[in-house]
């Protein structure tokens, strides 16, 4: 690759972050996506090869500012890599959860990442360049309690292959990460969130469900803050905007991909015990 230019998406910590470290390391100019001016002084002090733009997914405006800062700097070359990794947690009673929250959900997970993937597309064209959507393992399998979340990373994977297909004829690549437990601060997020919808949902829910969605989401962050280090999704990021025969799915962690492997097999009344054990 002669030019080597890519914007990351949610950039200010975690995945995004080691990300954009990981590349930039590497010779890559990367456009570090993030909502903080003191994200934006950290990300660009931290590496010579970062640029930090402001970029709200959710926000048309941001984004549409964000495109003509980067088309001002990369020029002719266009980008060679668009990684959407924006996004965050939302969990609860399917039952009781406030659609507000799974609208929020769906802006941040899968409509913005649309919304970015297209205000890029043309420079990706002129650049030759790839796509890789920041997916999850649960976007091939729904865990209780995580309904909100799952639903957001499903949609993205259909989007990732719809996309693929589509820019198939011009040789423009779409690969989908999916990550499992990874230890970033999103855990830590995902439990003060967790406790915020608690606050929002009638007195019912807490009956019904409470005991049980408190074990889970303890559960399911004390796995992330123990899971594979982002940099594993960093090496699998860069493999997928530079090899020559990039894979369409990466699974970090050998504990990942064997579970996605199995997901292929598991009938779905075994997934559905080995699942609620704990509920």
């Amino acid at each position: 690759m002669k030019d080597k230019n890519a914007l990351i998406t949610g950039a200010s910590t975690g995945i995004g972050e080691a990300c954009a470290l990981y590349l930039a390391e590497r010779g890559w100019r990367v456009f570090a996506g993030v909502r903080k001016p003191a994200d934006a002084k950290r990300l660009e002090a931290a590496a010579e090869g970062i640029r930090a733009v402001t970029v709200d997914v959710t926000k048309p405006v941001q984004i549409a500012a964000a495109v003509k800062v980067v088309q001002k700097q990369v020029g002719r070359a266009g980008l060679q890599g668009l990684v959407n990794n924006a996004g965050v947690v939302v969990g609860g009673p399917l039952e009781f959860l406030p659609l507000d929250e799974l609208r929020f959900q769906h802006e941040v997970n899968f409509l913005g990442q649309i919304a970015v993937t297209q205000a890029f597309l043309p420079l990706l064209r002129q650049g030759q360049g790839r796509v890789v959507n920041m997916s999850s393992i649960s976007g091939r399998v729904t865990t209780p309690f995580l309904g909100p979340y799952s639903t957001s990373k499903f949609a993205l994977e259909a989007f990732s292959d719809g996309l693929r297909r589509e820019l198939r004829p011009w040789g423009l690549h779409v690969a989908s990460i999916l990550p499992g437990p990874i230890a970033t601060p999103l855990w830590d997020k995902s439990l003060d969130m967790a406790e915020t919808m608690s606050a929002k949902l009638p007195k019912q829910a807490e009956a019904l469900y409470g005991k049980a969605m408190r074990r889970r989401v303890n559960t399911t962050a004390r796995l992330g803050m123990h899971g594979v280090p982002p940099e594993a999704v960093a090496r699998d990021v860069l493999h997928a905007l530079s090899a020559a025969r990039p894979r369409i799915r990466y699974a970090p962690g050998r504990f990942i991909a064997l579970a996605i492997w199995a997901l292929r097999f598991a009938p779905d009344r075994l997934l559905d015990w080995v699942l609620t054990r704990d509920i």
